[in-house]
């Protein structure tokens, strides 16, 4: 089973990048698929989650600014990010767990893509 996730970059503040994640191995269908990132020196946070049945969770600080979408019938999971400020400087990874409930917590998901970066310059 593989996550790999893409789109990072580098970008001004206030513009928008577009993360992508493939999964593989497996159909995750059933399994809740989610967004998180960890910048230097701080812990790993959730960003957004969306379950198979489309529940979401997002962040209190990118809700409104980032849009988290799945594709079940081709096992792939999108971030839009628009409005992007310094402070969401991280590198973001993607992840999954057999769950059909919202999870929160970064020890519960089983799966993780190996991170892509994302630069906000002021």
């Amino acid at each position: 089973v593989q996550l790999q996730a893409s789109g990072g970059g580098l970008v001004q503040a206030g513009g928008s990048l577009r993360l992508s994640c493939a999964a593989s191995g497996r159909s995750f269908s059933g399994y809740i698929m989610a967004w998180f990132r960890q910048a230097p020196g701080k812990q790993r946070e959730l960003v957004a989650c969306i379950t198979s049945a489309g529940n979401i969770e997002y962040k209190g600080s990118v809700e409104g600014r980032f849009t988290i979408s799945r594709h079940n019938a081709k096992n792939t999971m999108d971030l839009q990010m628009n409005s992007l400020k310094p402070e969401d400087t991280a590198v973001y990874y993607c992840a999954s767990s057999r769950s059909s409930r919202i999870i929160r917590s970064s020890t519960l998901y089983e799966y993780w893509g190996q991170g892509t970066q994302v630069t906000v310059s002021s």
